[in-house]
């Protein structure tokens, strides 16, 4: 059945546009996060390990880098209308079969289906909404768009450990149902379709090594503190990835109709405010994963204690996007990006001092600059590095931008997973060097130990092997709280690079918006 389309005269459209894609977007974001709170309950169900069921997280995000970089020839193709509806319909049905999956290796294969409409909602919204606004207007309408980017992975393992708690695993697939036939109806009665060609050749051979190249990328990044870095494995991984993306650079430089059109980075507020969005991304994403395993794996959080730690700084990142947006149209787009840098830096330095007496309250303050660096970069920045793309090459961009964020993403877990496995040996072997028989210190808490367990109505022998269990455990949460300040140390320095590059980045003209 065919849905009509509302009549909307061209300056309300879109404000309309943008409003029906936020709630794809929301909705595609959100999933990325909400899921990573459900693998253990999933685990139990499915009577799997660990290994087997990382497949669940890892399936979906390989689908969705492999198929982004393809959403700019498909909107040109077919149309950013179509796309989007057609992306939107994929992932509602996705999570409808993920919801009623049976087992792990029926699990994977519906998470993919659900990442071939995920994977696509995202580019082609932010098309949708860059074709639509001026580049006066671009700023304000992409800083409420991007609403769903910094609210949304804030939102998640909130919303995931209190539907996990009080009911099932099953309905952080079931809650898209609703939202995802409700964005539908209204895409379907909004949006306009965009100028396509259909003659626009599609590069097969561009296509087959770039995502040869991602997908090998990707997985190695996502395996390689498991499997070792230095293993086989991984180094085929790499060097398949390496061989097959260079050739995919060559293909599209000497193509006339290449899948992404890499001369958009000739123009240098692309080129840097791309490795700006990778370098951001990594931050965000990295603070997303260190620190709910912080407070979960030391502290003994719950999932949901933990997200309601996150939430503020999410909440503060969607609502200073607009502001932010006016703020640059006002003053230009360098000083806001060069500030949310700074913040940067203050939202990750500090949490290297983290320890087993942490409150809440001091992360919580330190997260809130996390906010307002997201807040007042993320958009700003891609919208300065679109603003001397031609109109018939946004798709191709937005292709471009979001296939970065996704292996930024990537890129920073994989970085700080092997920086806080090595660094906890590291830090293992130098608190050994201090705990021996010899010690003083030693033989007083092991003495400590032994008479508080004896207190207890142990024997001396038992108490003896407590007292030398109590002080391994010690010794354990103490090198892996070392090795999570060292990773925010990390953490940090990406921040300094994101200073440097907002110093490099070009000014661009200060726009005024149009007033009716």
């Amino acid at each position: 059945m065919m849905i009509p389309r509302l009549a909307i005269d061209n300056e309300r459209y879109k404000w309309a546009a943008l409003g029906v894609t936020l709630i794809g977007g929301f909705m595609s974001t959100l999933d990325t996060s909400i899921i990573n709170v459900a693998v253990p309950k999933m685990m139990a169900a499915f009577a799997v390990g660990t290994e087997d069921a990382q497949w669940i997280l890892t399936a979906y995000m390989l689908t969705m880098g492999v198929l982004q970089p393809a959403s700019g020839y498909l909107c040109n193709s077919f149309g950013t209308r179509r796309m989007y509806l057609l992306s939107l319909f994929i992932f509602t049905v996705g999570s409808l079969l993920c919801s009623l999956a049976w087992s792990d290796s029926s699990m994977i294969v519906f998470r993919i289906v659900q990442a071939l409409g995920g994977g696509l909602i995202l580019p082609v919204g932010m098309s949708i909404v860059l074709q639509n606004f001026s580049p006066a207007e671009r700023n304000l309408a992409m800083g409420i768009w991007g609403i769903c980017v910094a609210v949304a992975p804030a939102i998640g393992p909130t919303l995931g450990g209190y539907l996990i708690d009080e009911w099932s695993w099953h309905y952080i697939f079931t809650i898209n149902l609703p939202i995802g036939i409700l964005g539908y109806l209204l895409a379907a009665l909004t949006l306009k379709e965009s100028r396509t060609a259909p003659d626009l050749k599609f590069d097969f051979a561009g296509f087959i090594f770039c995502a040869t190249g991602l997908f090998c990328l990707l997985l190695a990044l996502s395996k390689g503190v498991d499997k070792g870095w230095d293993s086989f494995y991984i180094i085929s991984l790499l060097y398949t990835a390496f061989a097959t993306l260079t050739l995919f650079v060559l293909i599209e430089l000497n193509t006339d109709a290449p899948l992404l059109d890499l001369s958009l980075f000739r123009d240098w507020n692309f080129m840097l405010g791309n490795i700006f969005s990778f370098i951001n991304y990594t931050i965000l994403l990295g603070s997303l994963f260190l620190i709910p395993l912080f407070f979960q794996n030391i502290l003994n959080y719950t999932a949901m204690q933990t997200g309601l730690l996150l939430l503020p700084a999410g909440l503060i990142s969607g609502a200073l996007m607009p502001v932010a947006a006016k703020v640059a149209d006002k003053i230009g787009t360098k000083p806001v990006v060069i500030f949310a840098s700074l913040c940067a830096m203050a939202g990750t330095f500090p949490l290297m001092y983290l320890d087993l007496d942490t409150s809440p309250a001091y992360v919580l303050f330190i997260q809130l600059f996390r906010g307002i660096f997201v807040g007042c970069s993320i958009i700003t920045v891609t919208v300065l590095s679109m603003s001397r793309v031609p109109r018939e090459k946004i798709s191709q961009a937005s292709a471009i931008n979001n296939t970065i964020r996704q292996v930024s993403g990537s890129f920073g877990i994989a970085v700080l997973s092997t920086v806080l496995q090595n660094r906890q040996i590291y830090h293992l072997d130098t608190i050994a060097s201090h705990i021996n028989i010899t010690s003083k210190a030693t033989v007083d808490l092991l003495a400590y130990g032994k008479q508080l367990f004896m207190r207890q109505g142990s024997t001396e022998a038992l108490a003896q092997q407590q007292a030398l269990v109590l002080i391994n455990g010690l010794v354990k949460k103490q090198m892996t709280v070392f090795s999570f300040d060292d990773a925010f140390w990390v953490l940090g320095i990406f921040a300094v690079f994101c200073l440097l590059v907002s110093l490099l980045l070009k000014a661009a003209p200060i726009t005024k918006t149009k007033t009716d």
